[in-house]
């Protein structure tokens, strides 16, 4: 019965991890610590902390992320949190004879116009996208620390990139969220407040990947299972939509009568961005949820949850 020490398992992606292994894993022993009980920024409470609990496995599901306006405003915090934070978890890891450690990047890793659809090998192979590189670099580091040690030391220190996810726990902040939360809030708001239009950020044109947070969760668990995972292998579905479509799918599923208008004032950020899966489902994994279906899913989590008291304004 492994212990599995899970970071971030207050957030979207870490809750999601938390409810598969209950579900899928009931013996495993879950490791849970909230920020308030263990400081990842602080390298010799993350030391203490791995060296007295003796986790088998750690899933790096903690990040300071957010969308565009988040950022291009607070960049310095982005990289320094999400490169201190890493560094402290994986070399502690080593230190401590962690078996295995699973690090959890992003695919805004990769070059802003790389060639589509995004393969691994195509980081570094040009300059990232300006209003998330700082966020990227950090993220970057973190895939790399974990190849290195593996290279070096012969630990399974391996890393997954997740595509754009949505779905039950996300933040709906109205200016640090990520553009499928910030949809799903702007258009309930204007549902409610009978408004006649609503704008959304930039033309529309860009494309974008999106997977629901329980199809990541199912990922991470089928990685844990493979002995000789790759170093850094894509988690996506493989299908992307223009943001317009994005934005009229939510419309649909909130029931938004009202016009879309374009504020072509606002950066797009990347044009375009969709994984290669083709290693994932090499591996034996693909996802399966399909965009509207999983719309509908966390429209209705985001319902429950200002009801409850619980959403992430």
């Amino acid at each position: 019965m492994p212990k599995v020490f899970v970071t971030g398992h207050r957030g979207m992606v870490g809750s999601a991890l938390v409810r598969i292994f209950q579900s899928q894993r009931p013996t495993w022993s879950l490791l849970l610590t909230g920020r308030e009980e263990l400081d990842l920024l602080n390298q010799s409470s993350v030391d203490e902390f791995i060296k007295s609990e003796k986790p088998d496995i750690i899933i790096n599901a903690a990040a300071r992320v957010g969308g565009i306006h988040a950022n291009s405003t607070y960049p310095a915090e982005f990289i320094h949190q999400n490169l201190v934070s890493n560094s402290n978890l994986i070399h502690s890891a080593w230190v401590h004879g962690v078996n295995r450690f699973l690090n959890l990047g992003s695919s805004c890793i990769y070059p802003c116009n790389s060639k589509q659809p995004i393969k691994e090998e195509y980081l570094l192979t040009g300059t990232l996208e300006k209003t998330n590189e700082a966020y990227a670099l950090a993220k970057i580091a973190g895939l790399e620390m974990c190849r290195h040690y593996r290279s070096q030391y012969g630990v399974l220190f391996h890393s997954a990139m997740p595509t754009n996810l949505y779905g039950t726990g996300d933040n709906y902040h109205k200016e640090n969220s990520h553009v499928l939360p910030a949809l799903i809030r702007r258009f309930h708001e204007a549902k409610e407040s009978s408004v006649a239009e609503i704008s959304i950020w930039g033309t529309g044109k860009p494309r974008r990947e999106l997977m629901h947070v329980d199809d990541l969760a199912t990922g991470v668990l089928f990685l844990l299972g493979c002995d000789s995972p790759p170093d850094w292998v894509n988690l996506g579905t493989g299908v992307d939509h223009t943001t317009q479509e994005i934005a009229n799918m939510v419309k649909e599923t909130v029931g938004f009568s009202g016009e879309i208008k374009n504020d072509t004032s606002k950066p797009d950020g990347m044009p375009l961005k969709r994984l290669d899966v083709t290693k994932a489902k090499q591996l034996g994994w693909e996802a399966r949820i399909p965009l509207e279906e999983g719309i509908v899913s966390a429209y209705s989590d985001f319902l429950n949850s200002l009801e409850a008291g619980t959403a992430r304004l």
